[in-house]
């Protein structure tokens, strides 16, 4: 993974975040930081695993990265949100 790369995942990680939030039924308490970290994790990861999948890089938009991304991002949402609200009550 090359410089560029890792600065386009990061800020789709951003993006990525606020959809992961949005795949998940009702309120989450999050907070918005938080969200942005998992988002850049999980574009991170979805990026990793596209690679070895060999479908991170294909003409167009890559759907299956972007699936795989909004996918983890909506798993470290959902595993926050579970901690977070634990934490806090």
């Amino acid at each position: 993974m090359e410089i560029t790369g890792i600065i386009t995942a990061i800020i789709i990680g951003i993006v990525i975040g606020a959809l992961g939030r949005l795949v998940i039924p009702g309120r989450q308490h999050l907070p918005i930081w938080l969200t942005i970290v998992i988002g850049i994790v999980a574009a991170l990861i979805g990026t990793a695993i596209a690679g070895v999948f060999g479908v991170a890089d294909t003409r167009g938009i890559d759907w299956i990265e972007l699936a795989i991304q909004i996918a983890l991002a909506a798993l470290g949402v959902s595993v926050a949100e579970g901690l977070y609200g634990k934490r806090k009550d």
